[in-house]
């Protein structure tokens, strides 16, 4: 069996490939990046070392133009400001179908890329962070178990049914990816996961908020936040 692991550099995406690994054998995984105009390339560099930390093959796509005409604040071009608060609050007050940072179909086209790059690297399977907490209130309807089952039919049909997917967290929270990573010893110390571009994690949007919180559930504290933490009582 071949894997290849859409990797963004954030938790989920390098548990993901650490259990890909710790399943296949680093020989027979490897993982795709993708650019999509974002504001900043902190976590594309995260996932450049994630991918070496590893040791598996790191390609990687450019798809900005096709975001071209979305206002997502994540882009580099949007004029909207990234919203600071939970992924609930943000839920409560929205005024469109959803929230700001969603990045319009990305799972979709990323998913739709990677099975094109998997057959012709002749891989079985590909593997994505998805989870139940971003899928919540559609808040990511494209990170829900419905758009994951779709997604699967289609690109296993769609391959001469050579490829599936898997999205081994649909149904989990983020408490439990990090749980499985704990165990992995994945280097959360190397991941970035905040929508902002600066030197330390914000602590104050939504997938940093999240992010903290899933590591005190789990009885520790995430490393970017106690980096921020140490920066600022020097």
């Amino acid at each position: 069996m071949r894997a290849l692991v859409l990797l963004s550099g954030g938790v989920d995406s390098s548990t993901c490939l650490a259990m890909a690994v710790n399943e296949y054998g680093k020989d027979n995984v490897c993982a795709l990046m993708a650019s999509y105009g974002q504001k900043h390339v902190k976590e594309l560099e995260a996932a450049r070392k994630i991918a070496a930390y590893y040791e598996v093959e790191l390609l990687e796509i450019d798809l900005t133009k096709i975001f071209t005409y979305s206002d997502c604040s994540l882009l580099s071009h949007s004029t909207q400001q990234i919203p600071h608060g939970a992924y609930q609050k943000q839920l409560q007050s929205r005024q469109e179908a959803v929230i700001s940072t969603y990045v319009p179909f990305r799972n979709g086209l990323f998913l739709a890329a990677a099975a094109s790059i998997a057959i012709s690297k002749k891989c079985d399977v590909i593997l994505y962070g998805a989870h139940s907490d971003d899928a919540a209130g559609d808040a990511y309807p494209d990170c829900s178990g419905e758009f994951n089952a779709a997604m699967n039919q289609a690109i296993y049909l769609g391959s001469g049914k050579q490829v599936r997917i898997e999205a081994p967290f649909v149904s989990l929270h983020k408490q439990d990816i990090v749980r499985k990573g704990l165990e992995l010893q994945v280097p959360y110390e190397l991941t970035w996961s905040c929508y902002e571009g600066h030197t330390y994690a914000c602590g104050r949007c939504g997938t940093c908020i999240d992010r903290e919180k899933a590591f005190r559930l789990n009885g520790c504290v995430d490393p970017l936040a106690k980096i921020r933490e140490e920066h600022c009582h020097e």
